[in-house]
């Protein structure tokens, strides 16, 4: 067993060791190992394509400015495993009217309690199944992995219809968002009588062990291209370092890297990739920083995506001075800016008030031949907003829709931010949506964060109220937040409830909301003991405190191991950790 451990990655030690081991690196051998080969897992860690608008909606005049913070060019810095994944057809396209009317029917069914009642409803439902049809109802049941998977199952015993490779994906991707693994495996073995799994198929089931921070399984898939009969490279190595740091698992990445450079030389892609997760996913400018120089000591080029990575990096950090130097070295260097470059040097100045500097920029931009889109107009309207500056970014954004350039949902964020009263917002919203610009997830988490910290819960119900109407289910961020704010303005009883149906409906639960609440359960239920006992045992009621806390955290570490029963104990060799057998 020890000599298969040896070939696997080994969780990383502090960083100043990352290159003590380059002159022995530890190989990611390429043979299939054997299955029983014990899986190495990561430390526990702290745990958007937008939607275009398809008309000019005008603003509301009122002004102020919100104190969220803003985020520059998409905000990958969460762990959820975002709506925004391509893996999720989550972008239905316009049905017929035969096909929206068996879409409703479908949902309706689905929407159902009991499993046995929608098979057979599903049976005597009478609609005519395409495969457009399946990936609407797919994308419609994505946060709900149970009638996601009981549809899947039943269209594909249905005469005359086959799933499409798109069908097969999209079901492995909610099986995977909730950490049905074992099924999506079974999902995937279905497919391999068919000839239907390819790389890619792999790759989404790597980047969703990646989404929980499963570093040791999502070596285990990059393992599976040898068994499925595919040839491993470059690229599909490449492939698990971005579904690594896509999810924060950047340290691993890394790690990989250094450790296969006899079997994956290292090129400036490679680099690259990590660069970036240490940039801009964990925004880390140190860290960034140490990687850049190893690719100078190493030998390996800076090329333009190098440059946009730490580029992007400090113009989030405000550092704008450093931005502009290491723009001008770059064109020293005969390296030409592309538009992300220009994006993050047009933020940059925007956030140190030299807008009309970077509308100049934009201007050389447009000279160099690249064309403005709108993240280039966003990263000017963020700031204006965050400044006060509402009558100059309404300008821009006319300026951006008469250029035909369509405003996505943060173009919408920044002034929704930027409004005082709950009704500015919801007549906002509405001319969001008129646009064809629908509000996501995260518009509906900005709203909960802005009004729970006013206390006006009666405008968070509404909001939440909303996204249902506006079919969008809860996802498990979305109840994270609605559960703090609500416990942070004193409503217990409301947070434990929707606490309650978050687990009822099979999402993760979040660690310290469980603390949190489990705590005031049990003081509440050691309160109300105390009320009713008689008189004499409420005396003897603090001296049986201690003992009950004893043995109250016994029955957490039961309860805990109840929850996680895969769980094995760690056994530590030579600053390794592996599990132990």
């Amino acid at each position: 067993m020890r000599r298969n451990l040896k070939f696997l990655p080994f969780l990383l030690r502090h960083s100043q060791t990352y290159f003590d081991s380059a002159t022995q690196p530890i190989k990611l051998s390429l043979h299939f190992p054997s299955s029983n080969f014990s899986v190495l897992y990561p430390p526990p860690r702290n745990h958007y394509i937008p939607r275009p608008a398809a008309a000019y909606a005008s603003f509301t005049s009122s002004s102020t400015a919100g104190d969220e913070e803003d985020a520059f060019g998409g905000d990958q810095n969460h762990d959820s495993d975002s709506e925004s994944d391509e893996d999720i057809a989550a972008h239905r396209t316009v049905c017929n009217s035969g096909s929206a009317g068996d879409l409703k029917i479908l949902m309706g069914i689905l929407q159902t309690l009991d499993p046995q009642e929608k098979s057979k409803r599903l049976d005597h439902s009478g609609v005519n199944l395409t495969r457009q049809l399946a990936a609407d109802v797919l994308a419609g049941t994505r946060n709900n992995w149970e009638a996601a998977f009981t549809f899947f199952v039943w269209a594909g015993k249905q005469p005359g219809y086959s799933h499409s490779l798109r069908e097969y994906h999209t079901m492995i991707a909610i099986l995977g968002k909730f950490r049905k693994f074992d099924t999506a495996w079974s999902v995937i073995d279905g497919m391999r009588p068919l000839s239907l799994v390819t790389p890619h198929t792999l790759l989404i089931i790597i980047r969703k062990y990646a989404a929980v921070h499963d570093v040791g399984r999502a070596i285990n898939a990059f393992y599976a291209h040898k068994r499925f009969g595919f040839k491993v490279g470059v690229d599909e190595f490449q492939g698990l370092l971005s579904a690594l740091c896509r999810y924060k698992n950047v340290k691993d990445a890394e790690h990989l890297l250094f450790c296969n450079a006899s079997i994956f030389p290292l090129c400036t892609k490679s680099f690259n990739i990590v660069l970036n997760g240490w940039c801009n996913v964990l925004g880390s400018l140190k860290e960034g920083k140490r990687i850049w120089k190893e690719m100078e000591r190493r030998g390996v080029r800076h090329d333009v995506h190098s440059y946009s990575s730490i580029i992007s990096c400090l113009s989030k950090l405000n550092r704008m001075g450093v931005v502009l130097k290491l723009y001008e070295k770059m064109k020293a260097l005969d390296i030409q800016p592309d538009r992300k470059v220009y994006n993050a040097v047009i933020h940059a100045l925007a956030k140190g008030r030299l807008v009309n500097e970077a509308r100049g920029l934009m201007k050389t931009m447009e000279d160099k031949g690249i064309s403005p889109n709108s993240i280039t107009y966003n990263s000017i309207v963020m700031p204006l907003c965050k400044y006060r500056k509402l009558e100059e970014a309404r300008e821009l954004f006319n300026e951006m829709t008469a250029r035909g350039l369509l405003p996505t949902t943060r173009t919408y964020h920044a002034f929704i931010r930027a409004l005082r009263t709950g009704d500015e917002v919801f007549d906002l919203l509405d001319k969001m949506r008129e646009a064809g610009c629908i509000p996501d997830h995260d518009t509906y988490i900005m709203l909960i964060k802005k009004f729970c910290r006013r206390r006006q819960l009666d405008l968070v119900f509404r909001v939440w109220a909303e996204m249902g109407k506006n079919g969008l289910d809860p996802d498990r961020s979305s109840y994270i937040v609605l559960i703090h704010g609500l416990f942070l303005n004193g409503k217990l009883d409301e947070a434990n409830k929707y606490y309650l149906e978050m687990k009822e409906k099979e999402l993760l639960p979040e660690p310290e909301i469980d603390a949190m609440l489990r705590a005031w359960v049990e003081g509440k239920t050691g309160d109300k003991l105390q009320k009713d006992a008689p008189i004499d045992d409420r005396r003897s009621f603090s001296k049986l405190g201690d003992k009950a806390g004893i043995k109250s955290k016994k029955n957490h570490r039961e309860n805990h191991f109840l929850r996680q029963p895969e769980s094995r104990s760690v056994t530590r060799e030579k600053g390794y950790s592996f599990w132990g057998h």
